[in-house]
């Protein structure tokens, strides 16, 4: 090796490393992307409860506010429905904003409507911490199968589980403030200002948590492909019997 080919060969390398990050980065994106809906699965999230307190500020009826956002969560199902796209994220909406309605319905209060989303907070929040504190972080449970790593992160892929776990703490602590705003507001704020309080901290914590998951696996090893090993295992199995196969032949045809 010349003098000349050793720089041509660390760039190569550097360039190799750059663009191996930067397909991990995307690869991640994509992934947190699917697992949380994107775009359209926040608007999905958003508008039912935007369109709740509109109405309600505008006339002060609950059953017309609470039918309207019903009815839009199932038209936004519909039309997942109709383009034949993914509804998982749009049915949560749908029972989200369902016991909503049945809450505010049953008690008469229309800041009810906004409780059985604000339990579901507080419940998803202490379950990051608990599955973390227990070794098995909630987040890795969500993206593992999205990454097609399944739970090969937790005994395989220690860097991995690290990054899990901080995006799990991450996410934990992100919503346990949010609770820790929203649900003194719910005792002392009126249902309009309480509604718009809410609806403005709908997007930024998700956001916010959403990017530090992104860091965290963006810098971590990248996921073990256990489909793709299962695939290649049985690939090889397959090469093996038909070698068997090949051989007893050949041992057949020299014995005539």
């Amino acid at each position: 090796m010349t003098s000349l080919d050793k720089p041509t060969s660390d760039t190569d390398r550097t360039t190799r490393t750059a663009q191996e990050a930067a397909d991990t980065k995307a690869v991640t994106e994509a992934a947190l992307f699917e697992a949380f809906g994107g775009v359209r699965g926040m608007v999905e999230t958003v508008v039912p409860g935007l369109l709740f307190v509109t109405i309600f500020t505008i006339n002060k009826d609950l059953h017309s506010s609470a039918i309207a956002a019903l009815a839009v969560s199932l038209i936004l199902v519909a039309v997942r429905l109709i383009r034949k796209d993914t509804v998982k994220h749009a049915f949560s909406g749908v029972f989200g904003v369902a016991f909503g309605v049945v809450f505010a319905m049953m008690t008469g209060n229309a800041k009810d409507f906004y409780l059985p989303g604000m339990l579901y907070t507080l419940g998803l929040a202490l379950a990051y911490l608990i599955t973390t504190l227990a070794g098995v972080p909630l987040i890795g449970l969500i993206l593992g199968p999205v990454f097609k790593e399944n739970l090969s992160w937790r005994t395989r892929n220690p860097g991995r589980k690290k990054a899990y776990a901080k995006a799990s703490y991450a996410w934990g602590l992100i919503l346990l403030a949010k609770c820790a705003i929203l649900f003194p507001l719910y005792w002392w704020a009126d249902t309009t200002q309480f509604g718009w309080v809410l609806v403005a901290l709908k997007i930024p914590p998700f956001l916010l948590a959403v990017y530090l998951t992104w860091v965290f696996l963006a810098k971590a090893p990248p996921p073990i492909d256990v489909f793709a090993e299962m695939e290649a295992e049985e690939q090889a199995e397959k090469d093996r019997k038909a070698a068997e196969a090949a051989a007893a032949a050949a041992a057949r045809n020299q014995e005539f």
